[in-house]
């Protein structure tokens, strides 16, 4: 594609009946992103309300490696279209994995995701503490096959670690960001993977 030519951060009509309400009326947040169709509309629909999001790569979950940098990368080339920073966590698959022994046969929106998703979100918590960014939310919010609910309590948990980090729950499922998403995987030719990246997750498909 020719970064160039285009024209995704523009005002779109599906857009127009998402009010975003960001907490403390910040311009600069720090977005857990776990893909790029996942992070794609979100992005842009941030753009287009003046707030500039970090992009912060945290998926130790992801397995195997090669899936992890298959991800990872696309989000990379997302992110420089737009001239954005994107911040690339350190993968500890096998630290993750321990954290998650004895959760191995939970089903999906089961203790294992919830453990997974305060893990995340708490490196993402520490991260934007370290930088003086006092916003956190995730594109895990996106998902329909995600627990909202273990979500938003994760991230409560991590925030509030931090007097100066706020976790903001947004639902990113609302306000015609689900038909973008489809419209910008298909635009920018993303890799659109089939499974959450959790190698337990996958052995049940």
């Amino acid at each position: 594609m020719n970064i160039e030519s285009h024209k995704s951060v523009k005002s779109i009509s599906t857009h127009s009946r998402l009010k975003l309400d960001v907490p403390g009326g910040v311009k600069k947040v720090l977005l857990h992103t776990c893909c790029a169709p996942c992070s794609s509309a979100i992005v842009e629909c941030l753009m287009e309300h003046g707030v500039t999001p970090v992009i912060f790569y945290c998926n130790p979950n992801i397995y195997p490696e090669k899936e992890y940098l298959i991800r990872k990368n696309e989000c990379t080339r997302y992110a420089s279209s737009l001239g954005l920073e994107i911040v690339d966590d350190d993968y500890d698959h096998e630290t993750w994995k321990t954290a998650m022994s004895g959760m191995e046969d939970e089903p999906e929106r089961g203790a294992r995701c919830l453990k997974c998703f305060k893990l995340r979100l708490m490196r993402t918590a520490a991260y934007a503490h370290d930088r003086g960014i006092r916003v956190i939310t995730s594109t895990l919010a996106s998902s329909r096959w995600k627990s909202l609910d273990q979500i938003h309590e994760a991230g409560r948990l991590a925030a509030s670690a931090y007097d100066d980090v706020t976790y903001w729950e947004q639902n990113w499922r609302k306000g015609g960001l689900q038909q973008r998403r489809c419209e910008l995987i298909k635009e920018y030719g993303f890799y659109n993977q089939l499974y959450c990246g959790c190698e337990f997750s996958m052995s049940k498909k």
